[in-house]
């Protein structure tokens, strides 16, 4: 099985989560907010922080440290709210992804982009879609189109509404 790589070059916002360095297709992200209060919702996943008010519109937002099974985002300065537009089932749906910190926009040319890493048929990393090469840095780029389930989603537009 081949996996297609990018053949032209991308810009991405680069953020942190702990020590890590992830990137989003900059055409996916349509803000970056400083951390605001999150109203929790009842009976959601733990990764389901709640929801934000953005100019009238009810915003999920998604702690992604806990996504990814790390520990709880803990707030500080650099907390911020990536505000990104998912699309599943031809639907797009807005949702918050809480991060560390926002590093930059970047640019990245296919050469500096490998395929994601196979590590068995166990772990899902179908939602990476490459890693990128940054001087002695990796950067794990996400398709946040696969990051999360139609479940997920449809439980984010539920809380949306």
């Amino acid at each position: 099985m081949s996996i297609a790589v990018t053949s032209e070059a991308g810009q991405y916002l680069t953020f942190k989560l702990g020590d890590e360095v992830f990137a989003l297709d900059i055409s996916k992200v349509r803000e970056v907010l400083d951390f605001t209060t999150v109203t929790r919702v009842p009976q959601t996943p733990d990764f389901m922080l709640g929801v934000i008010n953005l100019r009238g519109s009810v915003v999920p937002v998604v702690d992604m440290r806990l996504k990814f099974g790390m520990s709880a985002t803990e707030t500080s300065v650099n907390t911020c709210i990536v505000i990104v537009e998912i699309d599943i089932d031809e639907e797009t749906t807005v949702l918050g992804a809480l991060a560390d910190s926002v590093q930059e926009v970047m640019e990245m040319e296919p050469d500096q982009i490998e395929p994601p890493p196979r590590i068995g048929t166990r772990l899902k990393t179908k939602f990476i879609k490459g890693m990128g090469k940054r001087d002695n840095e990796l950067v794990i780029i996400l398709d946040i189109d696969k990051v999360f389930s139609a479940d997920e989603l449809a439980l984010a537009q539920g809380l949306g509404e």
